[in-house]
Order: structure tokens, then sequence, then C-alpha cells
């Protein structure tokens, strides 16, 4: 088939374009809603039930459980509506989610010492979500 424009429906003939690309983008949104999610919930148990997590060591960044929880909810909620925009494939939400992501990363390590296997998880899933906007966010838009 010859190369047709984009209202015919077919995938463009630009050899950048690549549907695996915005699988991965659409998969680093998906993550984004569920972690953000997770995380909101998370919070929620936080401020509801503070004796529900337990610190193991001294930790030099130890909070209040109350005050992770408003973190973490607001984190949450933040996260998951940035994972919505990045469905959009616009710069302005692969910014968002580049920038939420990496603030995930670092109140996710900070809450390691409550919460170990689960913040190293959400880590994983925020690099993997700042890995996939920079490398094959515009290709959603195509």
């Amino acid at each position: 088939m010859s190369s047709t424009n984009s209202r015919s429906g077919a995938l463009p003939s630009d050899p950048g374009y690549s549907p695996g690309a915005v699988g991965i983008t659409v998969f680093a949104g998906v993550l984004m809603v569920l972690s953000g999610s997770l995380q909101a919930i998370q919070g929620i148990v936080a401020l509801f039930n503070d004796t529900f997590y337990v610190v193991g060591e001294e930790y030099t960044f130890q909070f209040d459980v109350t005050s992770w929880g408003w973190i973490h909810l607001i984190m949450g909620v933040v996260v998951a509506l940035a994972g919505v925009g990045l469905f959009q494939g616009a710069v302005w939400a692969r910014t968002v989610a580049v920038i939420v992501a990496s603030l995930s990363i670092i109140a996710n390590f900070m809450w390691m010492p409550y919460y170990p296997f689960w913040s190293l998880t959400v880590i994983v899933f925020d690099v993997f979500v700042i890995w996939a906007a920079t490398m094959h966010g515009r290709d959603i838009t195509e």
C-alpha cells in the first residue's frame, strides 16, 4: 500500500512511528493510573489507621504516619491524573508525567521503612513511566 494521509486511518509512513511505542506509552499511562490510585489508598489507610504501618529501623526521613498519609493521598491523586493526561500524548501531559513520577520516586524512597516492598515496586513503575514518556510519548499523537 502506498503512503496515505492520516485521515484514511492508515498508519503514517513516518519511519520514526512505532505502534509498539504507542503501546508502551499507553501501558505507562495505565501504570500511572494504577499506582497513583493504590498510592492514594495507601495514604487513606495511613490517615484512618496510623498504627497499620510499623517502622522497623530508625530512618533519617522519619515523619508522622498521618503526614505520610496526606503526602501519599495527594501524590496518588496527582499521579493518577497525570496518567490519564498521558493518554492524550500532549507535551504538557508527558512533562507533568515525568515530573510527577520523579516526585513519586522521591516520596516512595522516603516511605521505604514503612512499606519497603511496595515502595520499591512503585519506584520501578515510575522509572518505566519516565522512560516511556521521554522516549516514546510523542508517538501516541500520530
